[in-house]
């Protein structure tokens, strides 16, 4: 019996010791750090795996905002992961998420510090990175550890221009000089960047004028390559339209733009530059994404109808002005970009006024109209409307969401009502549409 349990062994161990390299491989895959770690101590085979650069080329390391034991190995793991991996890496997303106080954001910049020095040596592939949602201007920051940190992070800059493709520091929230002189480091080698996808979204403090600032439109002069571009508004001019017209007209795809009810957004653009840059970037597509403004007047300053725009997103959260009124916008205004137009999110508080047609004859009027999601006060019946136009053809939405907002408690006639709705066109749904509607109270 003994014997057998042995040979069993035996042929249980050269199973696996010759298990395909792809098999193995996918193996390795799934497992986290700790348990690759006590794999690779099984054979030599397995060690040699463990130093694939396949499994190492994608990383998020995260760091807490609270202080605990537990927190702070995370500063650890992350430095000793770079050491030892760190030349594999091909794309790096790092978060700090809402650091608590001084002492986390100053173990944050050492160990920055030390992982991007030590990044920097080892590493000649790294073609995305992303640092998100730091917010520098901070109370927890202080203005040595912040220097520190941006000083590390452009001298780090510096030595990976040349390969970066992606650049990621969306609510970085620093001031105009300081973001500039990170900005200027990724060309620092040739003068110019072969980043093709920039994201400077709250890349800046709230509040900056960023659009009147020579250094910043001189900086974006020296991208030369971008497909991909994300910023707010505050940053838009006449002039860095003309920048990108005249250095990516040939690579832009896409320009996502916040306005935020925060930032300065009245400067005047010229609908010639924008028609400028639209017919000689033939490809491009604009995304709009509106906090808190809603009202026809400032809308109408920034969506000019020479704009190619492919999306808008207007939210207003649960804000409510009684003077407001979306009509003019839905009627007049998003009109204007029936030909382009591909998504529509809303949200909003329409409670003073009933917006039912407007937004049906809206979604038949764009006829590109894949996407559209609402959260507002709407009758029940404003869904078996879209439905309908959809049966018979008379638009072709992909994904249609929907919260409905009402003024009860209890919603229990509304959801019999959609029950209803979808039942009488649960066909339909099933096979084209990405399909989710709720009714929800408001109060």
């Amino acid at each position: 019996m003994g014997d057998e349990s042995e040979l069993i062994e035996l042929q249980d161990q050269s199973c696996w010791a010759s298990l395909p390299d792809v098999c193995l491989h996918r193996v390795f895959w799934w497992l986290g750090d700790k348990d690759r770690s006590r794999a690779s101590l099984v054979c030599r085979k397995w060690n040699q795996m463990m130093y694939s650069a396949d499994l190492w080329r994608y990383r998020t390391i995260t760091f807490s905002g609270r202080s605990s034991r537990v927190h702070s190995s995370e500063f650890e793991s992350a430095l000793w992961y770079v050491k030892k991996f760190g030349r594999y890496l091909e794309h790096l997303d790092i978060k700090f998420l809402n650091p608590y106080n001084v002492v986390l954001t100053k173990k944050f910049q050492v160990t920055m510090r030390g992982l991007l020095s030590c990044l920097g040596k080892s590493n000649n592939r790294l073609k995305s990175l992303s640092i998100q949602h730091l917010e520098l201007d901070r109370m927890v920051w202080r203005n040595s550890i912040r220097s520190s940190f941006i000083k590390s992070l452009s001298f780090f800059l510096k030595k990976m221009g040349k390969h970066l493709e992606y650049l990621n520091l969306k609510a970085a929230r620093m001031t105009v000089e300081q973001g500039c002189h990170v900005l200027n480091s990724l060309c620092y080698l040739r003068n110019e960047s072969l980043a093709s996808e920039l994201n400077i979204e709250d890349f800046f403090s709230h509040h900056l004028a960023v659009y009147s600032s020579p250094h910043f439109n001189k900086t974006m002069a020296m991208f030369h390559n971008l497909e991909s571009l994300t910023l707010n508004y505050n940053c838009i001019s006449d002039e860095l339209l003309e920048n990108l017209c005249e250095n990516n007209a040939s690579t832009l795809w896409t320009i996502n733009i916040k306005c935020h009810i925060h930032d300065p957004h009245g400067q005047v653009i010229w609908g010639m530059s924008w028609a400028k840059l639209s017919r000689h970037a033939t490809n491009l597509k604009v995304n709009f994404f509106f906090e808190r403004i809603m009202k026809y007047e400032r809308l109408s300053r920034i969506l000019l109808q020479e704009i190619p725009v492919r999306s808008i997103s207007l939210r207003s959260c649960y804000f409510s002005d009684p003077d407001w009124s979306m009509r003019p916008t839905l009627t007049e205004l998003l009109p204007t970009f029936r030909h382009t137009l591909q998504k529509l999110t809303f949200e909003f508080n329409n409670n003073h006024e009933s917006l039912d047609d407007e937004l049906h004859l809206l979604i038949l009027s764009c006829r590109k109209l894949f996407y559209f999601k609402i959260w507002a006060f709407l009758e029940i019946r404003f869904v078996e409307r879209i439905l309908k136009s959809q049966q018979e053809g008379q638009c072709a939405l992909r994904t249609l969401k929907v919260r409905i907002y009402t003024n009860r408690y209890e919603t229990n006639e509304e959801d019999r009502t959609l029950r209803e709705i979808y039942r009488k066109y649960r066909k339909l749904i099933s096979s084209e549409l990405n399909y989710f509607v709720i009714a929800y109270p408001m109060m």
